[in-house]
């Protein structure tokens, strides 16, 4: 399926998970091998949602600056990786689609999930707690995934999806 949205349009809001150690799956096999991993694996259905997604993409930066913190890190973009996204969703067969999400998975099965009605009403440091609160009881990884200091220089992307052209590749 080709991407709703441009590529290269939301590229700044991939970056900011890719600046903390977030890799971006971009097919139904990259999902595959990624949830199927041992450990704890958590998986970002990033958005172009300015509001919801705006919260959430610095709330899990944030959080990945806890003590613990998932072995693995991945994202999927919702309206560019679509069959990447599509099948993190069938992982997910109880919970209804939605993006911005955050999920858990250990052993190949969800055991937290953070969906976009929770996300819309938080702020980023609520955000965070709830994944800290959920990275203390699931995972087992020494946090940070990147060091204090080279998290301060990161900038949080505040853009409109209105403003993020369609795809007309």
């Amino acid at each position: 399926m080709p991407p709703i949205y441009d590529p290269e349009a939301v590229k700044p809001m991939e970056q900011e998970l890719i600046d903390v150690g977030v890799t971006p799956l971009n097919s139904p096999e990259d999902v595959d091998s990624a949830i199927k991993q041992d450990g704890t694996v958590m998986v970002v259905i990033n958005s172009v949602c300015g509001c919801a997604a705006g919260g959430a993409r610095p709330g899990v930066t944030m959080a990945l600056q806890n003590d613990k913190i998932p072995t693995h890190l991945y994202t999927a973009f919702a309206g560019v990786a679509t069959e990447a996204v599509q099948r993190v969703r069938e992982y997910l067969p109880e919970i209804p689609p939605s993006s911005p999400f955050v999920a858990l998975f250990q052993g190949g099965k969800p055991v937290f999930a953070l969906q976009r009605q929770h996300i819309e009403q938080m702020d980023a440091p609520a955000i965070a707690d709830q994944l800290k609160q959920a990275f203390n009881q699931f995972c087992d990884r020494q946090g940070p995934s990147i060091s204090p200091e080279e998290f301060e220089k990161l900038k949080s992307i505040k853009m409109c999806g209105s403003s993020i052209p369609l795809y007309n590749g």
